[in-house]
C-alpha cells in the first residue's frame, strides 16, 4: 500500500453519500464524473423504454469490452493488416512509389492527428458508447471507399507483349515512341485511396481515446491495465487476420478471372509471374459491412456501467503532484470549449505526460515503419513472392505484439505496480528491444547476381545499364519487367535482354533458348547439357537467414510492445483523473505526429534510397522500384530503428527521474478508508 497510488478495492461505501466523502478525502481521486452524476447516468442496456432482459446480461464491462474489442479486431483488419498488405499491389496497380504509398499509409494518422484533442476534449463528457457508433460507421464507409478505384479503373492489362523476346530487326514490335495517349491516369488514384484512410481515420479517433478511457472509467484501478491490455492486444489480433486473409486473396486473379487472349504463344499468368497481381479489394468489401453490424452493440450501452459511481468512489489519486490536479478540480476546468486552451496547457506542462509521450512516438514511428513495409523487406530480401512474404510477415508481427502487450498487461495487474514501478518496467523492455534490434545487422542477405545491375553481361556492357552489345540489336523495354535466370546461375531483367530468341515447353515448363547474353553454366554444373538456357523468375536465392531473422525480430516485438499497455495506464495515472480521455488525446496527436505519419514515410523514402532498378517507361517516367541493394536497405532500416530506440529509452529514463507522488495525505486517505472498512466490517 506504499506510494500512495494502490487503491483499496475492500473499501466499499455503503450509500451514495460516504462515497461523496470518500472521494472527497482525495482532490481528484475520482474519474470524469462526479460519484452521483455516474450513478445517475447508469441505466440498463438498449434503446429507450425498449431493455430486453437477454441484453442486460451484456451490460458490465466484460460485454463492454467484448464489443470493444470486435470494433478493434476489425480496425486493425482494414487499417493494420489489409491496406499494409496491399501496399505492394496497389503500387504496381496504380504506378505509385513507395514514398506515395507511405503518404497513403500516413493519411489515416493525419485525420486522427486533427481530430483526437477536439474528440477526447468534448467525449469526456459525452456518451462514449455513442461516440463508439459514429466509429464504426466512420470506419466502415471508409473501407468501403478504399475499395472504390478497383471498380472505376477498369480491368487490369498487363500488355500484349507478354513475353519479351528478342526482336528480329524488320518485324513488328511494339511503339517505341513517347506519346500523350501513354501518359497513364492511374496514379491520380491516390488521392481516392487518401480520401479513404482519412475516413477511417476519422472512425479510429474515438476507439483509441474514448474507448480506452471508458473501459477505465469501469473497473477497479488494478484491473485497468489487465482489460486495458486485453482491448489492444485485440486490436492486434486484427491485422493478423487481414495479414492472412489478405494474403491468401492476393492468390485470386485482381480481376477474379484471367482473361483469355487468342496469341496461341500466350501462357497463363501464375502467382510467380511479377506481372501478377491479386485481389486485395474483396477484403475491404466484406470489412465494410461487418463494420456496420458493430453500430447496433455500441449504441444498446448507457453512458456509464453499473457500479461506475462506487468504482470512481474508491480510486485514489496517482496523478504527478505539480498542482495541476488542485486546479482542475477547483477551477472545474473542461466544461465547456473556453478551457480547452486551459487544460492543453495544463497537460502539456506536465512533464511526465510529455516524456512518455515523445518516448511512445518514437517506438511507433518504427512500428508503424516496420507494420507497412515488413512485408516488402522480407519479399526482397531473401527472395519470397509478396503473397508469401505478406503472410510470414503477419505471422510473426502480430502475435508478437499481441503477446506482448498482453504479458506487460498480466504483470503490471498481478504486480500491483504503481506509476514509478510502471515507467522502470517500461526501460527494461525498451532496452532488451535495441538490443535484439541487432538482427538486421548478421541477419542481411546479399543481392543475387542480375545482368545490368549488379553486374555486366560476362564482362560487356557497364553496371546500371541494361542495354549491352549482346542485346543492342534486340530493342527490348524497359518497361516490360518479366525476370529469368539464366542456367550461368544471373538473373535477367527480361527474356529479351538475356537476348533469346525463342522458347519451347518441356514437362509444361517455359524454357528459353538461342539466349546471347548468357554464359556458361557455373561451378559443377560447367560441364553438364542443361535443357535449357534461361526459365521465367527470379534465380533461387542462396541466403538462409530467414528463420534466423524470424526468430530474432519475433522476441524483439514482444519486448518493443511490452511497453505498450503499461505507457497508456502510466499515461492515465499521471494525470488528473477529468483530463484522462484528454490526455490520450494529446498523445494521439504527438503519436501521430513524431511516430505513425513520419514513420511509414521515412521508411519508404530508406527503401527507395535503396533502390538499384527503377520502372522507367518510353516517356521516362518513373515508376516503382523493380530491385533493391538488400544490404544497403538492411543497414537503412536498422539506423532507424536504433535511433529511434536509444531516444525512448532517453525519455523513459526522463519520466522515472521527474515523476513526484502524490502527497502523503493521498496515502494517509487511503489508510483511513482502509479503517473505516475494517471497522463496518
Amino acid at each position: 500500500m506504499k506510494g500512495g497510488g494502490i487503491e483499496n478495492p475492500v473499501f466499499e461505501p455503503p450509500s451514495p453519500d460516504l462515497g461523496r466523502q470518500g472521494r472527497a478525502s482525495t482532490v481528484g481521486a475520482g474519474a470524469g464524473v462526479p460519484a452521483a452524476a455516474a450513478e445517475a447516468e447508469e441505466g440498463p442496456c438498449g434503446w429507450g423504454r425498449c431493455t430486453p432482459k437477454a441484453l442486460q446480461l451484456c451490460n458490465n464491462p466484460e460485454g463492454y469490452l467484448a464489443a470493444y474489442s470486435l470494433l478493434a479486431i476489425f480496425q486493425g483488419i482494414v487499417v493494420n493488416g489489409l491496406i499494409n498488405i496491399s501496399i505492394s499491389t496497389i503500387e504496381k496497380r496504380y504506378e505509385l512509389n513507395s514514398s506515395l504509398t507511405g503518404l497513403i499509409s500516413a493519411s489515416y494518422d493525419i485525420a486522427f492527428c486533427i481530430l483526437s484533442l477536439f474528440v477526447s476534449f468534448f467525449g469526456e463528457r459525452g456518451h462514449k458508447p455513442r461516440w463508439l457508433a459514429f466509429s464504426a460507421f466512420m470506419l466502415g464507409l471508409g473501407s468501403l471507399t478504399f475499395s472504390l478505384p478497383h471498380f472505376s479503373s477498369g480491368k487490369y492489362h498487363y500488355g500484349a507483349k507478354l513475353e519479351d523476346t528478342c526482336q528480329i530487326p524488320g518485324t513488328s514490335s511494339a511503339n517505341f515512341t513517347c506519346s500523350a495517349s501513354t501518359k497513364s491516369s492511374l496514379p491520380n488514384y491516390l488521392y481516392v485511396f487518401i480520401l479513404g484512410q482519412l475516413l477511417l481515420g476519422v472512425g479510429g479517433t474515438p476507439l483509441y481515446t474514448l474507448g480506452t478511457a471508458f473501459i477505465d472509467d469501469s473497473v477497479p484501478k488494478h484491473k485497468s491495465s489487465l482489460y486495458i491490455g486485453i482491448g489492444y492486444a485485440m486490436s492486434l489480433l486484427g491485422p493478423a487476420i487481414g495479414y492472412v486473409l489478405g494474403g491468401q486473396l492476393l492468390n485470386i486473379y485482381i480481376d477474379i478471372q484471367i482473361p483469355e487472349r487468342q496469341d496461341k504463344t500466350y501462357t497463363k499468368l501464375d502467382q510467380d509471374d511479377p506481372r501478377w497481381l491479386g485481389a486485395w479489394w474483396i477484403a475491404f468489401l466484406a470489412c465494410f459491412f461487418a463494420i456496420w453490424l458493430l453500430m447496433i452493440p455500441f449504441s444498446c450501452f448507457p453512458k456509464h456501467l453499473p457500479g461506475t459511481a462506487k468504482i470512481q468512489a474508491e480510486k485514489i489519486s496517482e496523478t504527478h503532484n505539480d498542482g495541476s490536479e488542485v486546479l482542475v478540480e477547483t477551477k472545474n476546468i473542461g466544461k465547456n470549449f473556453k478551457d480547452f486552451p486551459v487544460a492543453l496547457l495544463i497537460l502539456l506542462k506536465n512533464p511526465v505526460l510529455m516524456s512518455l509521450i515523445i518516448a511512445s512516438s518514437s517506438e511507433a514511428l518504427v512500428a508503424t515503419g516496420f507494420a507497412t513495409f515488413l512485408p516488402k523487406f522480407i519479399e526482397n530480401q531473401f527472395g519470397k513472392t509478396s503473397s508469401f512474404s505478406a503472410t510470414l510477415g503477419g505471422l510473426v508481427l502480430i502475435p508478437a505484439a499481441a503477446l506482448g502487450q498482453i504479458i506487460s498487461g498480466i504483470l503490471v495487474s498481478k504486480c500491483k505496480m504503481d506509476c514509478k514501478s510502471i515507467i522502470k518496467f517500461m526501460i527494461g523492455t525498451c532496452s532488451v528491444a535495441l538490443l535484439l534490434n541487432t538482427v538486421f545487422l548478421f541477419a542481411k542477405c546479399g543481392n543475387e547476381p542480375f545482368a545490368g545491375v549488379s553486374e555486366t553481361y560476362n564482362g560487356t556492357g557497364t553496371l546500371y545499364n541494361l542495354t549491352a552489345p549482346c542485346n543492342a540489336n534486340c530493342r527490348c523495354l524497359r518497361s516490360v519487367y518479366y525476370p529469368v535466370c539464366g542456367r550461368d546461375e544471373v538473373q535477367y531483367f527480361s527474356p529479351c535482354f538475356a537476348g533469346c530468341a525463342s522458347h519451347l515447353f518441356n514437362n509444361m515448363k517455359k524454357m528459353y533458348h538461342n539466349c546471347s547474353c548468357i554464359g556458361k553454366p557455373k561451378g559443377e554444373n560447367g560441364s553438364e547439357d542443361f535443357l535449357y538456357e534461361a526459365v521465367p523468375g527470379k534465380c533461387p536465392t542462396q541466403c538462409k537467414f530467414l528463420p534466423l531473422f524470424l526468430t530474432f525480430f519475433f522476441f524483439a516485438v514482444v519486448f518493443t510492445f511490452m511497453a505498450v499497455t503499461p505507457t497508456t495506464v502510466a499515461i492515465l495515472r499521471c494525470v488528473p483523473d477529468k483530463q484522462r480521455s484528454f490526455a490520450l488525446g494529446v498523445q494521439s496527436v504527438f503519436l501521430r505526429l513524431l511516430g505513425t505519419i513520419p514513420g511509414p514515410i521515412l521508411f519508404g523514402v530508406a527503401i527507395d534510397n535503396s533502390c538499384t532498378l527503377w520502372d522507367i517507361n518510353e516517356c521516362k517516367t518513373k515508376g516503382a522500384c523493380w530491385v533493391y541493394d538488400n544490404e544497403r536497405m538492411a543497414y537503412l532500416l536498422m539506423g532507424i530503428s536504433a535511433a529511434c530506440k536509444i531516444i525512448t529509452i532517453v525519455f523513459v529514463v526522463m519520466a522515472v527521474c521527474l515523476y513526484k507522488p502524490p502527497p502523503a495525505s493521498a496515502a494517509l486517505s487511503q489508510k483511513d478508508s482502509e479503517m473505516v472498512s475494517a471497522i463496518r466490517t
